[in-house]
């Protein structure tokens, strides 16, 4: 990512020949949208942002506008980008991007504005613990053919074949390139388990800058698929009897200061510090309503089952896969650069924003409360004895959005007017999919994440 300010983005913008560039925000939703600003003006819409109806923020996923008080058809916000995340999208011709918060017309963050939350969340982790949360996402996501009888997944390959990978190498190639080409670092890249499904992993950043990229991966998954005539889907369960995709959420707490990673602790158990154990245990403690964030639509409950590597039972467990909260074991030579945690119970129907600041605030209060956490499953929670098990986790969009009301540390954290729009958005998604059948689910998440 390049650019320092208004006039260095509308000097590359003009060098590399660009016609538009997308000012990027999530919805509450989960959705990418955007509004996108001609060559001419440039600067002067970087400086004072792009009008956008309040409106939008009661918008859920099928563009109905829910009866939230103060965000209907009347009062709006500015849409401004951040020029530090100007980048030249390799995938769509002569046009560039910028991630956007939204403020009001005084120039002050919107309190409703999901970007701000996150910013706000990481500086409260920097002003009461020192530390900065780093933070690395891995996408999963389906690649299919629209043909005359529905989507096609484009290959029905095993787990890892190279079959899957071939059968998308050109794709496969062009998103690497895309990603270099905006400065994302890709460290993994394979076929999946399910019918033409992908994985892709970049490194990690620090929590805003994470998020950021995180929106970017995500257009350029669709978009490079658009230009080989191919559909991505990165829904949580794109097809019913199939695997699911996660968007999992890695993440570890630095010291800016002296450069060290403070989950390690080689003899702590899984290697990890108390600090990272007091994270733990918030994140249990918290995960019935983070859920409502990072596994938030009606699709999402569908992956979030037993026996399906997804996490449904509330535990941690030690490179256990059926843990909704894994700790990984680290890598010979780089054990402590390699220490962290990794969220399972998430996927990229979730606004990252939103997903990765209440998992901050959870971890906050792990770390304030010095909680301890139970000890590691290391066995698959759903073969334990139910009253000697784990509890589930929310079963349904619906029983995560109640887990979210009833906190009372993730509802604070996020504050009334940003919480209200939000479940307003969410709960109007279960009612509409509630009443639907099993192709009404597919058709209204496939193509929207």
């Amino acid at each position: 990512m390049v650019g320092e300010s208004a006039s260095d983005v509308v000097r590359r913008a003009e060098e590399d020949g660009l016609r538009l560039v997308r000012f990027l925000w999530c919805g509450n939703d989960g959705t990418i949208r955007t509004k996108a600003s001609g060559i001419h003006g440039l600067e002067g819409r970087i400086e004072a942002g792009i009008g956008l109806t309040v409106g939008m923020s009661a918008m859920n996923s099928l563009d109905g506008l829910q009866p939230v008080e103060g965000l209907g058809p009347v009062g709006e916000v500015r849409l401004v980008p951040d020029p530090a995340t100007f980048v030249v999208l390799p995938y769509a011709p002569r046009t560039g991007a910028m991630l956007a918060s939204q403020q009001t017309l005084d120039g002050r963050a919107w309190e409703v504005c999901s970007r701000s939350f996150l910013a706000r969340m990481a500086q409260r982790l920097a002003d009461e613990r020192g530390g900065v949360l780093e933070v690395a996402f891995e996408n999963e996501f389906s690649l299919a053919r629209e043909e005359a009888d529905g989507l096609r997944p484009l290959d029905r390959s095993l787990c890892f074949s190279t079959i899957g990978l071939t059968a998308a190498q050109a794709f496969a190639d062009d998103l690497v390139a895309a990603l270099d080409e905006q400065g994302i670092r890709v460290e993994q890249y394979y076929a999946e388990q399910g019918p033409g499904q992908q994985e892709v992993s970049v490194g990690h950043l620090p929590a805003l800058q994470a998020a950021d990229r995180q929106v970017l991966v995500r257009e350029a998954i669709r978009g490079v698929a658009a230009s080989h005539g191919l559909v991505a889907s990165l829904a949580p369960k794109p097809w019913p009897s199939d695997a699911g995709n996660g968007n999992h959420v890695h993440f570890s707490l630095w010291d800016p200061a002296s450069g060290r990673n403070r989950f390690h602790d080689p003899s702590g158990p899984g290697a990890l510090s108390a600090e990272a154990l007091a994270v733990v245990a918030g994140v249990l403690e918290h995960l019935p309503g983070l859920c409502g964030l990072t596994a938030p639509s009606f699709n999402s409950y569908r992956r979030i089952q037993p026996r399906a590597w997804a996490g449904a039972f509330r535990c941690w467990g030690i490179d256990n896969r059926e843990a909704p909260l894994r700790a990984p074991s680290g890598f010979r030579g780089r054990e402590e650069a390699s220490a962290n945690l990794e969220l399972k119970a998430s996927d990229a129907s979730a606004n990252p924003y939103l997903a990765v600041g209440g998992l901050i605030a959870a971890a906050l209060d792990g770390l304030e409360r010095r909680l301890r956490p139970p000890r590691p499953v290391q066995v698959d929670p759903a073969d334990l004895p139910e009253a000697r098990g784990p509890p589930p986790l929310p079963r349904t969009q619906d029983e995560a959005l109640d887990a979210l009301e009833a906190d009372g540390v993730l509802m604070a954290a996020l504050g009334e007017p940003l919480a209200r729009s939000y479940l307003a958005v969410r709960r109007s998604e279960w009612a509409a999919y509630s009443a639907g059948d099993a192709g009404f689910e597919q058709r209204g998440h496939f193509s929207k994440y």
